[in-house]
């Protein structure tokens, strides 16, 4: 594929963007991907990195090794997820535990139009693609229910977590950050990111790594055979996880069964003549509706082109 110097830009953008995403709980970096338009390339793109490729490093064939894993496009997007990831980490941080409303409400609005966008790209709608649909949405709303849990600090835990979580990160509507808080390594790995932690970011990577290229295999072949029904449970995913990111929510910490103190969340109602008198409902919408039309604004743009 033939591009310029503005289109890396744009795919440069695009990986910030997903680098924010996968940072927030209950925010997909894939659903970025997705509404984006660069999501199967994305895909084939980590795929290429097989045994036939590899073999022309050996071969000393740079040049070809390059061309076949899309390079270009992959320094370009990495870079945006690398660089969002390490400035916007802290910043993320603080702004979800002081202004947690607002900035929920954000996303609400963004994953909602994403959802909508999404099954714009279904063909042909019929009954098995309402099933696949429903499927995307039950296993969503089940992931995010599930409670967290206390786990090991040992690099091995690290690796494995950092193999689970990736194959989240890149499926729209399941958020790697909110895995990663099941597994009870969210904090543990922002803030080894925030420090600089090199065994431990090291460590995590490689797990990614790996996880990452086998399940851009099985995507790649369900999205070549069975594309609608694919791009259905995608967009489940996405509507199944409208439930983590609620912006109105009730807190409790509990003990669990092996005796570890978690945080229990609830949905709830805002009280709208309180939440009204302080105009923080009333922002809290306006906010909603700005992520809303950020999709509708980045899916015009990327079908017009």
């Amino acid at each position: 594929m033939e591009r310029k110097i503005k289109d890396y830009i744009l795919i440069f953008l695009k990986g910030i963007a997903m680098g924010a995403a996968d940072i927030v709980p209950g925010v997909s970096g894939g659903t970025i991907a997705l509404i984006s338009g660069i999501y199967e390339e994305l895909i084939n793109t980590i795929r290429s990195f097989n045994l036939k490729n590899l073999k022309k490093i050996f071969a000393l064939k740079f040049s070809d090794f390059f061309y076949s894993i899309n390079i270009n496009f992959l320094i370009a997007l990495v870079g945006g997820i690398f660089l969002s990831a390490i400035s916007l980490a802290r910043i993320l941080k603080h702004t979800l535990e002081n202004y947690p409303v607002l900035i929920w409400s954000f996303f609400f609005g963004l994953i909602l139009a994403s959802a909508i966008v999404v099954t714009k790209r279904i063909k042909t709608w019929n009954y098995k693609t309402f099933i696949f649909l429903i499927l995307g949405i039950i296993i969503a709303y089940f992931i995010t229910i599930i409670s967290p849990t206390k786990t090991p600090d040992a690099y091995w835990f690290i690796f494995i977590s950092g193999s689970i979580s990736i194959c989240a990160m890149i499926l729209p509507g399941i958020s790697g950050a909110f895995i990663l808080l099941l597994l009870g390594k969210y904090e543990f790995i922002i803030d080894a990111i925030s420090e600089f932690k090199i065994g431990i970011i090291l460590t995590f990577a490689s797990g990614a790594i790996i996880g990452l290229l086998s399940f851009s295999n099985v995507l790649s072949w369900l999205l070549k055979k069975y594309k609608d029904f694919t791009i259905a449970v995608l967009a489940g995913f996405m509507l199944g996880s409208l439930n983590k990111v609620w912006p109105w929510k009730f807190i409790k910490e509990e003990i669990n069964s092996y005796g570890n103190l978690i945080k229990i969340e609830k949905n709830i109602f805002p009280d709208i003549i309180f939440e009204f008198s302080n105009d923080s409902l009333f922002l809290a919408l306006i906010i909603s509706l700005v992520g809303f039309f950020v999709i509708v604004f980045v899916d015009k743009i990327t079908s017009n082109k």
